[in-house]
């Protein structure tokens, strides 16, 4: 391992404030003059009457689109095709992760800049360098890995304060794990997600993005539940999105990514969000690790103050199944996961009864 240089990786520009959606040209003319804006349906209309028409004003071209579900090899070839049409030079994808993962895949195969706009911050996926393709029937295909991050990252806080709780409550869940992961990963100097090793700085960003959360889940909680926007829910945000992008992208994940990947094996949870499920398996990590009982204390009050479901139960499993659960398991050690960046070896025995002592955990703490 040692001879992987160390890195830190982030977006070139990280922009977060209120009611920006209007200034979206600013940060085109930068890189372009002619924008596709790349949408989910329900945010179309605004994006048409702010974003487009200021667009124009300021003296460029732009077409808004409407992204079909999910991020395809045959989305993205639909939209290389649009992009040619048009001959746009800029892509802007405005949504959920998919709809960002697709706009930073077309980006790539045509060798434009992108300007990513999340409108819900649900995980930390809008910063980083890479994608995840689906097949046509929704099941994962694979990576794609970018040899770059995202242009600019733009963190509209008086969109996403209107997104459902749950959402944001998953963003939470998703940014918890960050600092403990990337810990893990730096004790044994293991493989961050660009497949380098961790850099301090890395490491940094992931505590800071714990650090923020601690003092501000409560708050930022209160606006979201009535969505408004608050100093509390801008630092919960920029934690959500950015540091845990850059801090996880740098710092690296260990065991509650790997969880959470073997848990996709599970029928009952596939309406489980990602950071849901994150949570739970970074209370698995922290009984492999046998962490202080204050580090459990407090991981536990977050996710609670966030609403997060604590136990597989409250996920949606209906029977804990031995051999569903040992499956599990042994996908969380598959030897190409991140669960190889914990500080000892682990076998697939030892997280099928850490999966049980954090769920017996969980219940005693509800």
């Amino acid at each position: 391992m040692s001879n992987l240089p160390r890195t830190v990786t982030s977006p070139k520009k990280f922009i977060i404030g209120s009611s920006i959606l209007k200034d979206l040209h600013e940060y085109v003319k930068d890189f372009g003059d002619n924008a596709l804006l790349l949408c989910d349906e329900f945010i179309m209309e605004r994006v048409n009457s702010e974003a487009l028409s200021y667009l124009h004003m300021a003296g460029l071209n732009g077409k808004v689109e409407k992204f079909n579900y999910e991020c395809t090899d045959t989305e993205i070839k639909r939209l290389i095709a649009l992009m040619d049409e048009l001959s746009a030079n800029v892509i802007v994808g405005i949504g959920g992760g998919k709809t960002l993962d697709t706009a930073k895949a077309v980006a790539y195969y045509k060798k434009n800049p992108v300007i990513i706009f999340p409108t819900i911050a649900s995980t930390d996926a809008p910063c980083t360098a890479l994608a995840v393709i689906y097949k046509e029937n929704g099941a994962f295909d694979r990576y794609l890995y970018l040899p770059q991050n995202p242009d600019v990252v733009i963190a509209d806080t008086s969109i996403i304060a209107q997104a459902p709780v749950r959402f944001f409550a998953a963003g939470v869940g998703d940014a918890l794990a960050t600092y403990f992961e990337a810990r893990a990963c730096y004790a044994v100097d293991g493989v961050n997600l660009v497949l380098k090793r961790p850099s301090r700085t890395g490491i940094g960003l992931a505590r800071l993005c714990y650090e923020v959360l601690q003092e501000n889940v409560e708050a930022a909680m209160d606006a979201v539940s009535n969505k408004i926007v608050t100093p509390a829910l801008e630092q919960v945000i920029e934690a959500t999105i950015y540091l845990s992008g850059v801090g996880a992208e740098s710092g690296g994940l260990a065991a509650a990514h790997a969880v959470n990947n073997g848990m996709s094996m599970v029928p009952d949870l596939h309406k489980a969000q990602h950071g849901e499920k994150v949570a739970f398996g970074l209370l698995t990590q922290l009984v492999l690790e046998n962490a202080p009982k204050e580090e459990f204390d407090e991981v536990i009050r977050i996710i609670k103050a966030v609403g997060l479901p604590l136990t597989l139960q409250d996920m949606g499993l209906k029977e804990f199944v031995e051999d569903e659960w040992r499956k599990v398991a042994e996908v969380a050690c598959d030897e190409h996961d991140t669960m190889s960046n914990m500080p000892k070896k682990v076998t697939a025995n030892e997280v099928y009864q850490a999966m049980i002592a954090a769920n017996m955990l969980a219940t005693r703490y509800k």
